[in-house]
């Protein structure tokens, strides 16, 4: 019997970059490949010309405000069900979350998709959080995820919990991957400041919570010894935190730094940084849901020094346990470096936290979820 077509819908506030959107994206390309309708409605961004190219259709629907006014999108939500006629309803976040929950709500039980959620955040505990609980299956990306909806949100059946980790490509991220000579030529006609240093990488968008503080006051005591290290710092300024990626260039100019750190701003080529630094690390003050970034580096053999919580804690653990540092230690922080720059650690070839496997298992719920 031929496989039944789905026409499945994911709803999230915005397509510029990080976490959710990739994993967004990968679904919905995985969706289309398998000839599979594949709808998404968010506000738009730079990813929705990739994700239209890998078969996907876009709505722009204002699903990323945080107003009353948005909750006037449910009306037209239902209607748009109906009409597109979708099997899954798919949200991601919290506002497009309630959004879809309440139009799917008010809808004919016997007719309506099916509601999946997956909670990507450890999001403060409330109300307005609990509608990520709210699907009839709820994905957790993490093991640390998962004890957090069952512990915050003891209401949840935890047989409607399903953990399915994100995943890399390792097409994408190749094990051993070299940068070819071009693009060597180019990076260091940018940045010839990076010659002959050690290269410590910290990635990740440029917010409060992942750690640059530490990472700044790291290169500060590795110069201080004499190493030759060059931090840099990979991400894009949040548009709604430019005070903060201010403060951060501030510091680094204060402390004589701006020869030894680097900001890059979005490169496009992460593959290529990771496979150029010595050392990439993951030192967010708030524990991560996953640690997309870690993963990435380690696919491709390169080592990674992260705190010791949260999902980066669980890859390190089994991936490169070398690499876990307790908490805000910054005096073992420093330790575990300066070693692992000195024995250059051989990361193991791994087979786990696979895209193609996270693809597998959502496509599963969908298709178990409709029965």
């Amino acid at each position: 019997m031929a496989e039944k077509k789905l026409t499945v819908l994911q709803m999230l506030p915005a397509l510029e970059g990080g976490g959710v959107e990739r994993g967004t994206l990968e679904v919905a390309e995985a969706l289309a490949g398998r000839g599979h309708r594949s709808l998404v409605i968010s506000a738009g961004g730079r990813m929705v010309q990739q994700l239209e190219a890998e078969g996907s259709e876009h709505f722009y629907w204002p699903v990323d405000r945080k107003t009353p006014w948005t909750l006037r999108l449910i009306w037209p939500l239902r209607r748009f069900l109906k009409e597109q006629g979708v099997d899954i309803l798919h949200y991601r976040s919290r506002v497009p979350g309630w959004v879809a929950y309440l139009a799917w709500r008010g809808m004919d039980p016997h007719s309506r998709p099916r509601l999946i959620s997956t909670v990507h955040g450890l999001h403060s505990v409330s109300a307005y959080s609990a509608v990520m609980t709210k699907g009839e299956r709820v994905i957790a990306v993490s093991e640390t995820i998962r004890r957090y909806i069952l512990e915050s949100y003891p209401s949840t059946p935890a047989e409607r919990i399903h953990l399915v980790y994100r995943g890399v490509d390792p097409a994408a991220f190749p094990y051993a991957y070299q940068p070819v000579d071009k693009w060597l030529i180019d990076w260091y006609e940018e940045f010839p400041q990076l010659r002959g240093k050690k290269i410590l990488t910290l990635a990740g968008r440029i917010t409060r919570l992942k750690g640059h503080h530490d990472f700044i006051d790291l290169i500060q005591k590795l110069t201080q010894e004499g190493l030759p290290v060059h931090g840099l710092i990979v991400g894009g300024k949040d548009p709604r935190r430019v005070a903060y990626a201010h403060e951060l260039q501030e510091k680094v100019s204060s402390l004589g730094l701006e020869g030894d750190i680097t900001f890059t701003g979005n490169r496009s080529d992460i593959r290529d940084v990771y496979a150029v630094s010595d050392l990439v690390l993951s030192l967010s003050t708030k524990p991560e849901s996953f640690g997309r970034s870690v993963l990435e580096a380690l696919s491709m053999g390169v080592p990674v020094v992260g705190y010791d919580h949260g999902g980066v804690g669980e890859i390190l653990r089994a991936l490169f346990a070398e690499g876990l540092v307790p908490l805000s230690d910054t005096g073992e922080l420093e330790s575990s470096v300066r070693k692992l720059l000195t024995i250059k650690p051989d990361v193991g070839k791994s087979r786990l936290f696979l895209r193609a496997s996270m693809i597998d298992k959502t496509l599963a719920i969908y298709k178990d979820c409709l029965q």
